[in-house]
């Protein structure tokens, strides 16, 4: 056996050396799916294996089929819409490892991998710059009515009105969840003028003039906006629901573009119809499409001052090329 350390900056020749000895050449199968960006092809090409990609995801009985091939695939790559059960890693031949090109893991079943002996990697820092400034200008088109002014021009009427719109400057935000993007989105909030709050379940160091709420409770009843950025584990299914939003301002602004099952979407439609809430951006549902579709439905569709998006947090070029580089390194390294 042999020992390789290299530097922080990958060097293909070096790593194209040493799979040619570990694995000859077309004798590797690597296979991408959900579109990923490429220079995760190019990168893996200095394995010289065959890349296979693929636009869409798989279902389970094709990814079944795929991974008990004789010549099933080596590495595997995947987004959020690929789902990885344990029946796919029970049948699989020469799996190695799988990239998540995106930030969580929740749609794999990580036991299993383990069981199996099939590594998994994600990319949990590379889009948070993308998340961040989704955020931001969600707000800012919250507050100011942007998406209901520019529909109502889109259909002719001219409706010039300062009614319930509001600057950033001088509200509060609330913060649930303060990792990594809760961190970076305090800081630019603070830096547009804005008082923060957050509220984590650990302890975290707080970064310029940010305070720490001693409850969730208390972060709810005095922003002006509250935002989540918690992860997909189980049990924050439902973490805000109809109590949460009861507890929120008269008129605050809600935020999720986290994980959809973490929000009682029907209770924040509820509390969107009772005035409770003045308005909403949501990126994230508790289903969703597979693949692009016409006939996708949510409760929060059709009300005034809501902006839906299709979980575009990280769907940046940047988000999505600093992704690619990062799970592909860290595969081939692992390799």
């Amino acid at each position: 056996g042999f020992r390789v350390q290299t530097s922080n900056t990958f060097q293909p020749a070096l790593a194209g050396f040493f799979y040619d000895q570990l694995y000859p050449i077309n004798t590797m199968n690597i296979t991408l799916l959900e579109n990923i960006h490429p220079i995760a092809k190019k990168i893996l090409t200095t394995t010289k294996a065959n890349i296979e990609t693929h636009k869409s995801s798989l279902s389970e009985a094709e990814l079944i089929d795929l991974v008990a091939q004789k010549n099933g695939p080596t590495l595997l790559g995947i987004r959020s819409k690929t789902t990885l059960s344990d029946q796919v890693f029970k049948v699989h031949k020469n799996l190695e490892a799988v990239g998540c090109y995106c930030i969580g893991t929740n749609q794999v079943d990580l036991t299993k991998a383990a069981q199996v002996g099939v590594a998994v990697f994600n990319a949990p820092y590379s889009n948070t710059r993308s998340v961040v400034e989704l955020a931001v200008g969600s707000m800012i088109t919250l507050l100011r009515k942007l998406g209901d002014q520019s529909h109502d021009l889109h259909r002719g009427i001219w409706n010039k009105s300062a009614k319930d719109c509001f600057e950033l400057r001088g509200k509060t935000l609330g913060i649930v969840g303060y990792g990594n993007i809760g961190t970076q989105l305090s800081v630019v909030a603070e830096a547009l003028g804005m008082r923060v709050l957050f509220y984590d379940i650990t302890e975290r160091l707080q970064v310029g003039n940010v305070e720490r709420a001693k409850s969730l409770a208390e972060l709810l009843k005095k922003a002006d906006t509250v935002t989540i950025h918690v992860d997909g584990r189980p049990e924050n299914a439902h973490f805000i629901g109809k109590n949460e939003f009861a507890q929120m301002k008269k008129g605050a602004y809600f935020l999720n573009l986290s994980r959809g099952h973490v929000v009682d979407i029907v209770a924040l439609a509820q509390a969107l119809q009772k005035g409770r809430l003045r308005g909403a951006a949501v990126d994230v549902y508790p289903e969703e499409p597979k693949g692009t579709t016409k006939d996708f439905v949510t409760p929060l569709q059709g009300m005034p001052n809501v902006l839906l998006y299709p979980h575009i947090g990280g769907s940046t070029q940047e988000a999505q090329k600093n992704i690619a580089e990062f799970v592909s390194k860290k595969m081939l390294t692992y390799l």
